[in-house]
């Protein structure tokens, strides 16, 4: 048989439910994580033995200005795409046997430190190379492929390849053989962290990759 609610059975339920309200307020609410770049530069440069975590230092160079031209320099980089970038290590949209590892390893404010530390340093400038492809690769930089439908890069990244903080990243003087293996990841499936680069670098030849790859190394 049916029973109708107390008066202060009603009371108690107001109250549990103005105190759930509350809590899931305070959880989306929660304070950003305040970067402190002294921590990050102790564990870029020492990394952290007792976590199994590996300084960076090793492989992206000191005060990340890479001289393996394998991996990207990240001096100067800007420090909200240097966190998105670590915690899509840790899911498949970018996975990668080295850096999925560290990622996860990471703790969410390891990764804010690091990146404000590698944001504040300055980057060195890289050249390019190939004389035989610089008109190209300004060509695509500069006003894109319009017959492939590949927008301009500078539209998004700037004009001198600095980029745009928080959207797009600084690309100017990156090592031309990162840029060439990130554009192919995207074009083959590898990297899909990123649906607008998939789908413009879908379009891209190997040549073209490469004259665009080369003409950014020059950029400063």
């Amino acid at each position: 048989m049916n029973r109708a609610f107390s008066p202060l059975l009603y009371t108690v339920l107001a109250a549990v439910l103005a105190v759930s309200s509350a809590a899931h307020a305070a959880d989306d609410k929660k304070a950003p994580i305040k970067a402190d770049p002294a921590k990050g530069e102790a564990l870029y440069t020492n990394g952290d033995n007792a976590r199994n975590i590996v300084a960076c230092v090793s492989c992206h160079g000191a005060a990340g200005n890479s001289t393996i031209t394998q991996n990207p320099k990240l001096s100067g980089q800007h420090e909200a795409y240097i966190a998105k970038q670590l915690l899509n290590f840790r899911t498949p949209d970018r996975n990668n046997p080295v850096m999925s590892p560290l990622a996860k390893a990471l703790s969410d404010e390891d990764i804010h430190n690091v990146a404000a530390y590698l944001a504040a340093q300055a980057p060195k400038p890289g050249a390019a190379k190939n004389k035989d492809t610089i008109e190209l690769g300004k060509h695509i930089w500069r006003g894109g492929i319009a017959s492939k439908n590949v927008p301009a890069c500078a539209g998004c990244h700037s004009p001198n390849g600095a980029g745009i903080p928080a959207q797009y990243p600084r690309l100017a003087g990156q090592h031309q053989d990162y840029t060439v293996a990130q554009l192919t990841n995207f074009r083959g499936g590898a990297r899909t962290n990123s649906a607008q680069m998939t789908a413009i670098a879908d379009r891209l030849s190997d040549k073209e990759i490469k004259a665009v790859a080369d003409y950014i190394a020059g950029l400063k």
